[in-house]
C-alpha cells in the first residue's frame, strides 16, 4: 500500500465501523410502539364481585389514588384483562378483589385490607403498599403477559 492510498483507506475503515455500530444500538435501543398487554388475576377466595385493576405509569398514586392511573379496568372473577393500545414504557399494576362492589378496597379498623389486592411482580405482603419500584416491569414488544396472585 502506498502512502497516499492510507487515508482513502483509514476513512473506508472507519465509515464501515460506523456503519456496524450504528446498526448494533439501534438494536439495543427500545423501539416505540404500542403493546396489547394482558394481565391474569387468580387466587380469589370466592366469585362474588369483580376485580378492579389500575395501570400506573409513574410512582404517583401508586398503588391506590385511581386518579392518577393511566388506565382503569374492571372485569368479572376468573377473566383476563387485555389492554390494547398500551405505549412503550414502564408500568406497575393494582388490583383488588371488590368483593361488595362498593368501587373501593375495604379495610378494618387499623386500615388492613379486608379484601383480595395485589400488585404486578407479586411483590411479598408488607405493612403498607409496595413501592412503584417493586411493582414495575417494561413494556417494550407487542405482546407482553402479567400475572398477579391476589393476597388476603
Amino acid at each position: 500500500m502506498r502512502l497516499s492510498e492510507a487515508p482513502s483507506r483509514l476513512i473506508t475503515t472507519a465509515a464501515v465501523l460506523f456503519v456496524v455500530l450504528l446498526g448494533s444500538s439501534t438494536q439495543l435501543m427500545p423501539q416505540s410502539g404500542t403493546a396489547a398487554l394482558t394481565i391474569r388475576v387468580t387466587g380469589a377466595r370466592n366469585n362474588k364481585g369483580r376485580i378492579a385493576l389500575a395501570l400506573f405509569q409513574s410512582e404517583a398514586g401508586f398503588p391506590s389514588d385511581s386518579s392518577k392511573a393511566v388506565r382503569l379496568q374492571q372485569a368479572d372473577i376468573d377473566t383476563q384483562f387485555v389492554l390494547q393500545g398500551i405505549p412503550y414504557g414502564v408500568y406497575a399494576v393494582s388490583v383488588f378483589h371488590d368483593e361488595n362492589l362498593n368501587g373501593k378496597l375495604d379495610k378494618n379498623f387499623v386500615g388492613a385490607p379486608k379484601e383480595g389486592y395485589g400488585a404486578s411482580n407479586n411483590p411479598r405482603k408488607r405493612m403498607g403498599p409496595p413501592p412503584f419500584s417493586e411493582a414495575s416491569f417494561a413494556v417494550n414488544q407487542p405482546e407482553k403477559s402479567v400475572e398477579i396472585k391476589l393476597m388476603y
